[in-house]
C-alpha cells in the first residue's frame, strides 16, 4: 500500500514536493523529540522550517518561555543530528484537546449531594437551579458522611 501511495506522490511534481517537505518535518520532529527535555516534547513539536530557521509549537506560555531560554543549546543539538538549522523561532499554538488534561469527576458525599438537591429546590427556576440539579445528577459519590 505504501509502495502505491509512494508512487502516485511521485507522479506529480506537487505532491513530490508536498511528500518531501512532510518527510523532513517528520524527520525534525523525530530528532526534536531526541534533542529536547522529555516534559517539553510532551507540550510542543515541530511546526515548520522557514528557510533554516525551525518554528516550534508550544501549548502555553511557560513551555514556550522554557523552549526560548533553551533555543542556543537546542540549534546545537539540531546540528550535531545533521540538521542545518540556525534558528529556532518558538509560537504559543494553544490546542482545544489536550491529551491527559481531562477534568477530574465531581465527587460528593451523599450530605453533599442532599444539600445540592435541597438548595436547588429551594430557589426559583433559574440556571443556578439548573446548574444544582446537574452537578447533583452527575456526582459520584465521594466519601464523607
Amino acid at each position: 500500500m505504501s509502495q502505491r501511495l509512494n508512487s502516485y506522490f511521485g507522479a506529480n511534481p506537487e505532491l513530490r514536493q508536498l511528500s518531501r517537505k512532510a518527510g523532513e518535518l517528520q524527520s525534525l520532529q523525530q530528532l526534536y523529540e531526541r534533542v529536547a527535555p522529555p516534559s517539553l516534547v510532551r507540550s510542543s513539536h515541530v511546526l515548520q522550517l522557514e528557510g533554516r530557521t525551525l518554528l516550534l509549537a508550544a501549548d502555553n506560555g511557560a513551555v514556550a518561555a522554557k523552549l526560548r531560554q533553551l533555543v542556543p543549546e537546542l540549534i546545537h543539538l539540531f546540528q550535531n543530528g545533521g540538521s542545518e538549522v540556525t534558528g529556532i523561532q518558538v509560537r504559543v499554538q494553544v490546542s482545544t484537546l489536550s491529551a491527559g488534561r481531562a477534568s477530574a469527576p465531581v465527587t460528593l458525599s451523599a450530605t453533599g449531594k442532599k444539600r445540592l438537591v435541597e438548595l436547588a429546590d429551594e430557589l426559583a427556576d433559574s440556571p443556578l437551579k439548573s446548574a444544582l440539579q446537574r452537578l447533583a445528577k452527575k456526582a459520584r459519590p465521594g466519601g464523607g458522611g
